[in-house]
């Protein structure tokens, strides 16, 4: 069935300054809400609205990729990997970034500089915060399932219940305010919080990691982005 997604209110975007930056005509969050920072993982219960799921895939070029898509680079700006296979001087390996393999079949997007700014505040955190080069690897991955690495602010009427920000965060569950969640490095310093506080976070497959910090409505989701969040932490690190 067609879709009419001049229906869909906008999802605005800030970015690191909290001023609005960009539009994202239907983008909204996949994959289940971040609950309380010390919640334990719980068993899949629902999914998220199909025309949500259709509306991130249009406006992330998911459902119109094309031969010309295809031939342009995944990540403007940046590289994933040298010739020998060998990381650049002072960034870290792939087998430090994935140390348990990656786990099932990769999804892999195109970034904007809104996202690539994201990302960077993610790995900035990381480093203040103490997780390291596979926190910040766990915390894209979550980034780029969650929102597509969008500082998303309220949707409205299609808003999966109060969730903002880069790693849809719920103030109702006590992430912070709406102008909390929504601070990118504020967002990311919270979830990196809660990740420490799982035992034994560093030697848990990624979407374990994950998904205890954010109990999902689908908690295996986050394992296909590993691959670039791992490119993307090795280029930014």
């Amino acid at each position: 069935m067609k879709v009419d997604f001049t229906r869909w209110l906008p999802a605005i975007a800030k970015d690191q300054y909290r001023k609005t930056a960009l539009s994202v005509v239907g983008v909204a969050a996949l994959g289940g809400l971040a609950l309380a920072p010390t919640a334990a993982a719980a068993p899949v219960t629902s999914g998220p609205h199909q025309g949500a799921v259709a509306a991130i895939d249009l406006a992330t070029g998911k459902a119109a990729t094309s031969a010309r898509q295809e031939d342009q680079p995944v990540e403007s700006g940046l590289t994933t990997g040298s010739a020998t296979g060998k990381p650049p001087a002072g960034k870290p390996s792939r087998e430090e970034l994935i140390p348990h393999g990656i786990e099932g079949a990769q999804s892999r997007i195109p970034l904007d500089d809104a996202q690539l700014a994201n990302a960077r505040a993610i790995v900035d955190a990381a480093k203040k915060t103490g997780v390291g080069d596979r926190g910040a690897v766990i915390g894209i991955a979550t980034s780029l399932q969650e929102s597509k690495l969008y500082n998303l602010g309220h949707l409205g009427a299609y808003n999966d219940h109060d969730s903002q920000g880069l790693f849809q965060q719920r103030p109702s569950s006590g992430w912070g305010t709406p102008e909390q969640i929504t601070d990118p490095e504020y967002a990311a310093t919270a979830f990196f919080s809660a990740l420490k506080n799982v035992g034994g976070w560093q030697d848990l497959p990624l979407t374990t990691a994950a998904q205890t910090v954010q109990v999902s409505a689908f908690p295996y989701a986050y394992a296909q982005w590993e691959e670039q969040a791992a490119d993307l932490v090795q280029q930014l690190w």
